[in-house]
């Protein structure tokens, strides 16, 4: 492979590697990595209950 290549891939990957540390440790500073069977409840209320599925596709029949 050429050497531009390699001078354009690297700063990108670096960039790409730089961006997701600091989301992850955003997401740990701001509390998002606690307590993730609480946050996949959330969308659950006493219409549809946990574990009981009512919406279907296709629908039933």
């Amino acid at each position: 492979m050429d050497w531009f290549f390699y001078a354009v891939a690297l700063p990108f990957a670096l960039l790409f590697l730089a961006s997701a540390a600091y989301a992850l440790h955003w997401a740990a500073k701001n509390g998002q990595l606690k307590e993730f069977e609480k946050g996949a409840a959330s969308i659950f209320d006493e219409e549809e209950p946990v574990g009981k599925q009512t919406d279907f596709f296709p629908p039933k029949r």
